[in-house]
């Protein structure tokens, strides 16, 4: 989860998620380079008298043309591979539907008869102590580590956002419209997120908790919650 004066990304926990961070991070060097030549050419400007009276410069153009264009086929390739590899939801271990309400999340676990629940935010009165203000919710999504989820994200009245950071997911919830978006948590933890679209007057009180838990404990946790 994000921390106190953090500049950076979160811990990657979804392969998704690690590919996302290396493309920042070659876009950001990129744009560096650039900046960089552009600061370096200002100040030989500054500091030296370049001019010249030719009135024929091929070679610039040459330059100004292909240079760019090379940039952008630098930054283009692997964008488009990393989009692609979002879309692809091949044989899903498990099917998730998410349902945004003003304001909470209803979760179905299609896959499983009878497996249905709300979750809500818990107000701070009723935090227990250790526990994170406006991100813990009475029911978590429980998912198994390593496994393929796809999430089935729609809406029940205004527009919201399902979005979980740290799993590389975020994924519009309009109403009267199915989206779908898929993750693999890579290792056990809890992820928090949050509606990542302005819903109304309770938008910030409506956050999204993902449990990633070994496969034995989340059969246990799902014949549970079923028998109840």
């Amino acid at each position: 989860m994000a921390n106190h004066s953090q500049l950076g990304f979160q811990d990657a926990s979804s392969p998704i998620m690690e590919e996302l961070m290396q493309f920042h991070d070659h876009a950001l060097m990129v744009a560096l380079a650039i900046c960089s030549l552009v600061l370096y050419l200002l100040t030989l400007l500054l500091t030296e008298k370049l001019t010249s009276s030719s009135v024929d410069a091929q070679a610039i153009e040459l330059v100004w043309t292909i240079l760019p264009a090379v940039v952008l086929i630098t930054l283009a390739l692997p964008s488009l591979r990393i989009l692609y590899m979002m879309d692809e939801i091949n044989e899903p271990d498990i099917t998730l539907k998410a349902i945004g309400h003003q304001w909470y999340w209803t979760y179905e676990y299609t896959d499983l008869k009878e497996l249905t629940f709300d979750s809500y935010m818990i107000p701070t009165s009723d935090l227990p102590l250790g526990h994170f203000r406006l991100l813990e919710v009475d029911h978590r999504v429980i998912v198994p580590t390593e496994s393929k989820i796809r999430v089935i994200v729609t809406a029940d009245d205004v527009l919201h956002s399902w979005a979980v950071p740290s799993l590389g997911v975020k994924t519009d919830a309009i109403p009267g419209r199915l989206n779908q978006t898929a993750f693999l948590a890579s290792r056990p933890g809890v992820y928090y997120g949050q509606c990542s679209e302005i819903c109304g007057a309770n938008h910030s009180f409506m956050p999204i908790v993902v449990e990633s838990t070994p496969l034995a404990n989340f059969e246990n946790w799902s014949s549970l919650l079923s028998s109840q």
